[in-house]
């Protein structure tokens, strides 16, 4: 039998006065009708009836709530529902299944506890307190296009066991959060905005979860999404966190299978975004925290004023299809053992880094684009892992991918191009790189760590330097690797390294094509190069290696050089294509066996199998070879000396006299030659007081050196440092340079440990810091190079016996440094001043030059080059030294085209005038030079 239909209309016969009397007398299943009105009451429903405003129904409560359900279907519809007073509750929900229609909530908040269901559509809540909607016990609560406004507090805060659906949502101007989820709440979002909000726009705490699909998250105080606590947690049997892959397999004798996918992260994701858009946050777009899990699928991130996904602590975060952009700081922020695994994605226009990832991070990159970052693109610090498979990185002007600390990479398939710096820098860690592309770089590929890295089937086109730089003390495997068109050499291999390379090929480059540092001993088998512009292969002085089954073709100067005390294993080789073959210093130790020499008109390999090995020939004069760094050229090297060189200075009166030689040899600085014996005597006197039992005399031996570039700063700073190692009062004496790039970090945090790293490298020696007024660029207050000068001043107090430290650069930008820190002031209180070289010390510095190359200058061509350097205009550009190095240089290239323009054959130009060969005269001035 249906129920009555009920009316409540306050004055009108036949009706009920209040709704509680309707309530009250109302059979379940009636329906009660309100007329227009306010009513001041508070109703309680127990059982199925249904409440339907006519017109503008406004029911303001009495005390309490002004609706409770206590059970029942009850529904109320096209209501105005107010409370007491804005932080208590409005609707107080607790049980049943009740159901609200078109109401509007105002002045309090929305209240669904107990086991209730509920339902809420197209209703808004306006001017609550503390929370708009608060959801708790095991309660379930759809919502259909509400709308949060004016809030004071968060939007929807869900806790306990409680389950939340909101579709076409819209939660508007919260000053707090929101939504907030905690202990085992539960929220599903679809097409819903959350905006404007003071601190986060979702909070995900405990082990609570969410699904988020087409919403969009925008406008946020604090981050975009922010989950902490014990979600998806991912942990081993005991607890530990998990260790998905390794990157390096080639260190334990395999490697991962080609086609393998890299692992996802082991967790099952707290909370899931699918085809979100999340911008103009204060925070990070994604704050993944904790032990927390998040999935994001098709979403766009942009805009950020944080990083747009930030994983730390013991996170996962899985992102598939992901666009995060325009962020003001790095895309990808991994920390602590956090994990990342990333496919099909895009990381590009950040303020900083594309990704980063530090501490114990794992991250795996599938298919992904990282470009136009104004740091590296991808850096790796700490003991993170990284697992880059074909990755697209580019347009980064610092590094294109960086490993440094004890962080490990595998890339493969990957390609990096149109970096500033090196398109892969390996600068501590360990890296394996497979079948990947490197092209428009400033260098290739750059190692420089105590592992052993591995580059197999990569290609290297077009850097603007080097194409492989294997760095000091390095050991390295190359497998096929290609270097095509570099800048300067095709594979550099710095002092002491030890690389294996193995098949490949060197092709086109504008320096040598493999260029071998003092110390370095390569083994290099089937390489083959291939139209060098300086030498095939240049060995410099005290330089080693064995080299098997290798081709040098097409060279414009000798295929091989062996400079000094080098010591060179050819074996199975073969040169073609090239005037020379060999070109040898008369103390170099050549073993040439097998080896086959084609198109040569008077090759020596051969001869040498013959005579036998190291029986030095001395140089064979063919012309077009002479360079002032030897036949290599000083631009092989790929940029600027190392800056970690040990200049390791003995003990006693004989070191002591072979330094003064050696600084009375240098050209000019007159007067920092007397400082610096004053100085040596000054040390002598401290040393004999120390061995006296005696205590020193106050004394900083700090020192700041201000002169124009080209002076001889870094030389008598190497010969300062052997000074005080001879006297016993540094314990070596090596010269570690650095400049701003290696003391200054590109992250927060970054500056103090990498300025550190720099200075204990020169514990017991001399740090020497060029350019240092950059440390503190005018106008920038906050610079991150502040924090490298309070390091530096902190570390030179700790160890204040065990280096010595020499800040360097222009005469003008030194106050200012100085000024910039009172303890830098403190303990740098001598300085000394490098005077422009004149004219005619240019002229002897040019004349030094030709005779250790073994050419003449003649008397009319020392008054060219005098007239020469009087006319040089002395502005930034100007060199000093290196200035009259680069002259000397050109003048012999001029030299080796005169002479070869005379068209004498090699035996004409054997028989020829010694002077024809050696002497410079004014003609070999470059052009608008000559006198």
């Amino acid at each position: 039998m249906k129920a009555a239909a009920q009316r409540v209309a306050p004055g009108s016969w036949g009706a009920h006065r209040t709704i509680t009397a309707a309530v009250r007398g109302a059979r379940p299943g009636a329906v009660i009708t309100v007329q227009a009105g306010t009513y001041t009451e508070s109703i309680v429903l127990d059982k199925d009836v249904s409440l339907v405003a006519k017109g503008e129904v406004r029911l303001v409560a009495a005390r309490g709530p002004a609706v409770t359900v206590q059970a029942g279907r009850g529904e109320l519809r096209g209501f105005v529902l107010s409370a007491t007073a804005p932080r208590e509750a409005a609707v107080l929900l607790r049980g049943g299944e009740p159901v609200l229609r078109d109401c509007e909530i105002t002045g309090g908040r929305v209240e669904v506890a107990g086991a209730a269901a509920a339902l809420l559509t197209g209703c808004s809540v306006r001017q609550a307190e503390g929370a708009a909607l608060w959801l708790t016990g095991t309660s379930r609560t759809v919502l259909e296009g509400l709308s949060v406004h004016g809030c004071t507090g968060d939007g929807l805060v869900a806790g306990d066991e409680a389950r939340a659906e909101l579709t076409d949502a819209l939660l508007d101007g919260a000053t707090g959060r929101g939504v907030v989820l905690t202990a085992g709440s539960h929220a599903t979002l679809t097409r819903c905005e959350i905006r404007g909000t003071g601190a986060a726009a979702l909070l995900a705490e405990g082990h609570a979860g969410a699904v988020l699909r087409e919403c969009r998250l925008h406008e946020a105080g604090g981050e975009g999404v922010w989950l902490r606590g014990a979600a998806g947690r991912r942990a081993g049997a005991d607890g530990s966190p998990v260790r998905d892959h390794d990157p390096h397999p080639q260190n334990r004798g395999s490697a991962l299978p080609r086609g393998v996918e890299p692992p996802t992260p082991r967790c099952a994701p707290g909370v899931r975004l699918r085809g979100c858009e999340i911008f103009r946050t204060a925070g990070a777009g994604v704050l993944a925290d904790g032990g927390s899990a998040v999935l994001l699928d098709g979403c766009h991130v942009h805009h950020t004023s944080g990083a747009a996904v930030l994983v730390t602590a013991e996170a996962a975060a899985e992102l598939r299809a992901v666009r995060a952009v325009d962020c003001e700081d790095t895309a990808i922020v991994v920390s602590g053992s956090g994990a990342v695994a990333a496919y099909d994605s895009t990381f590009a226009r950040t303020a900083a880094n594309g990704l980063y990832a530090v501490g114990e991070a794992e991250v795996s990159l599938v298919g992904c684009t990282v470009r136009d970052t104004a740091y590296s693109a991808l850096h790796l610090g700490g003991g993170a892992r990284a697992d880059v498979r074909g990755c697209t990185v580019a347009d980064s002007p610092e590094y294109g991918m960086r490993v440094t600390e004890r962080a490990e990479l595998l890339a493969e398939d990957c390609a990096v191009t149109g970096t500033g710096l090196a398109g892969v820098c390996v600068d501590g860690g360990d890296a394996a790189l497979r079948g990947c592309r490197i092209s428009g770089t400033r260098e290739g590929v750059r190692l420089r760590t105590s592992h052993r890295p591995l580059l197999a089937d990569c290609e290297i086109t077009g850097t603007g330097e080097t194409g492989v730089r294997i760095g000091r003390d390095t050991g390295a495997r190359l497998e096929n690797v290609t270097v095509t068109g570099s800048g300067t050499a095709g594979l550099l291999l710095e002092e002491g390294s030890t690389a294996v390379v193995d098949g490949g090929s060197v092709r086109e480059p504008a320096g040598s094509g493999i260029v071998v540092r003092a110390g370095a001993r390569p083994r290099i088998r089937g390489t083959t190069v291939a139209s060098a512009a300086k030498n095939g292969l240049f060995v410099e002085e005290d330089g080693e290696g064995r080299y098997e089954d290798c081709r040098f073709t097409g060279s414009r100067f000798p295929a091989v050089y062996a400079g000094a005390r080098s010591r060179v294993l050819l074996r199975r080789c073969t040169v073609d294509g090239t005037e020379q073959d060999l070109l040898r210093d008369e103390e170099a130790q050549v073993t040439a066996e097998d080896c086959r020499v084609e198109g040569v008109s008077e090759p020596l390999l051969p001869a040498l199998e013959r005579v036998g090995a190291g029986t030095g020939a001395g140089r064979t004069a063919v012309p077009a070879v002479a360079h002032p760094a030897g036949p290599a050229g000083p631009a092989d090297d790929g940029g600027s000396p190392d800056r970690d060189a040990s200049g390791g200075a003995g003990q006693g009166a004989g070191e002591l006299a072979r330094l003064h030689a050696e600084l009375d040899r240098l050209v000019g600085l007159d007067g920092v030659k007397r400082d610096v014996l004053n100085l040596t005597k000054l040390m002598q006197m401290v040393k004999v007081r120390q061995d006296a039992g005696l205590p020193p005399p106050p004394l900083s031996r700090h020192l700041v050196f201000a002169g124009n570039p080209g002076t001889g700063k870094t030389t008598v700073a190497r010969l300062y440092g052997g000074f005080l190692a001879a006297l016993g009062l540094l314990a070596r004496g090596h010269l570690v340079e650095a400049d701003r790039g290696d003391l200054v970090g590109e992250y927060v945090g970054h500056t103090a440990p990498r300025t550190t790293a720099v200075f204990r490298r020169a514990l017991g020696g001399v740090l020497f810091i060029d350019e240092a007024y950059s440390l503190v660029p005018q106008g920038h207050l906050t610079d991150f190079g502040a924090e490298a000068v309070s390091t530096l001043v902190k570390l030179m107090e700790d160890h204040r016996d065990e280096v010595v430290v020499i800040v360097a650069g222009y005469p003008s930008e030194m106050d200012r440094l100085l000024e910039s820190n009172s303890g830098l002031a403190s303990r740098f209180t001598r300085t000394l001043h490098f005077e422009d070289y004149s004219s005619a010390e240019l002229v002897r510095i040019v004349r030094h030059q030709a005779d250790s190359h073994e050419y003449a200058v003649a008397p009319e061509t020392a008054e060219a080059l005098h007239d020469h350097f009087e006319t040089l205009p002395r502005g930034e550009r100007f060199g000093n030294g290196r200035s009259a190095r680069q002259v000397f240089q050109l003048m012999t290239e001029r030299h080796a085209q005169r002479v070869t323009e005379l068209g004498l054959s090699t035996a004409d130009l054997a028989s020829a005038d010694p002077g024809l060969l050696t002497t410079l005269l004014p003609a070999d001035l470059p052009p608008g030079q000559a006198r």
